[in-house]
């Protein structure tokens, strides 16, 4: 994931996949995963059933690890190919050449951390997102792993592929999270495979928790086989987060999903979330809750 109200593309299931950043995109950073967790409106909660099938289904877990293992199966034809990258070419991807050395660029929450825990204590308190319970919760180091990751990532590692975390967590945030993925098995090469936000990127210009800088820093040293997120912001900007702008840009790269970029399910929190309501994240929770049914669509 990527940690907030941000343009994600909870993209259903393709190829079982399925599907972090900001509400507005250019105004603020928005926060970590369950920023879109929003206090209990007459007795209910938006993510209750959502991060209860996280926990729960066998279903979530199921999808993780087919999209984990599918991932897997493709390393080796990503390797093979010099010219292969999941990189867009105003990204660094025109730059990528077989002499660079191989990486997999992974999302952290939601993505290679599960932080449903987090979550459920904001559905338990009919709380919502703020900064110190978050920063408190990544200082727990208690997030497990989702389901295939490690293996995926110890897989990779193995084949001398490098494990690239670029993430919406802070960069404040780089030490308990790397010792977080330690502790659950994940392999980290050395600090600097930690991207958190707010780092600087010389000669690139972050806007709020877009990633792209980070991804042109990481097109510099290595060939970027492959990227993993819960989000579609996790691959690519989004300019102008919008139903129509995150249709048109998943039909203009559906060719790159379950190849270059996998997308893992993320039911919780995310940018298609803020789209359906224009990313009025300032709106009291029931004038949300009320666009978003008014977006739902009974039939065609």
């Amino acid at each position: 994931m990527s940690r907030f109200p941000a343009f994600t593309l909870l993209a259903g299931a393709v190829l079982s996949l399925a599907a972090c950043s900001s509400p507005d995109r250019l105004t603020r950073v928005s926060p970590p995963p369950s920023a879109v967790a929003v206090a209990p409106v007459d007795g209910a909660n938006d993510n209750l059933n959502a991060v209860l099938w996280v926990q729960r289904s066998q279903e979530y877990r199921a999808s993780a690890l087919q999209t984990w293992a599918l991932a897997g199966a493709q390393l080796d034809r990503a390797l093979a190919d010099p010219t292969w990258t999941a990189l867009l070419p105003e990204e660094g991807g025109n730059h990528q050449s077989g002499t660079l050395k191989p990486a997999v660029v992974v999302d952290v929450d939601e993505t290679v951390l599960d932080n449903s825990p987090y979550q459920a204590r904001l559905v338990r308190d009919g709380s919502s997102y703020d900064d110190a319970s978050w920063e408190a919760w990544v200082d727990e180091q208690k997030a497990e792993p989702v389901p295939g990751a490690v293996r995926f990532a110890q897989l990779a590692a193995s084949k001398g592929v490098t494990l690239i975390y670029i993430s919406n967590r802070t960069a404040a945030m780089k030490d308990a999270t790397l010792a977080n993925l330690r502790k659950v098995g994940f392999p980290v090469a050395n600090d600097s495979v930690y991207l958190g936000l707010g780092m600087d990127v010389p000669g690139c210009k972050q806007v709020g928790s877009e990633k792209g800088c980070r991804r042109q820093l990481v097109a510099q040293q290595y060939r970027v086989l492959m990227q993993v997120g819960d989000q579609f912001t996790d691959f690519l900007e989004i300019e102008d987060n919008t139903l129509a702008t995150r249709d048109a840009l998943l039909d203009k790269y559906q060719g790159w999903i379950g190849s270059r970029w996998w997308m893992l399910s993320n039911p919780t929190y995310g940018g298609w979330e803020g789209a359906s309501f224009n990313n009025a994240w300032s709106l009291p929770a029931d004038k949300r809750n009320a666009a978003k049914r008014d977006a739902l669509e009974v039939a065609r």
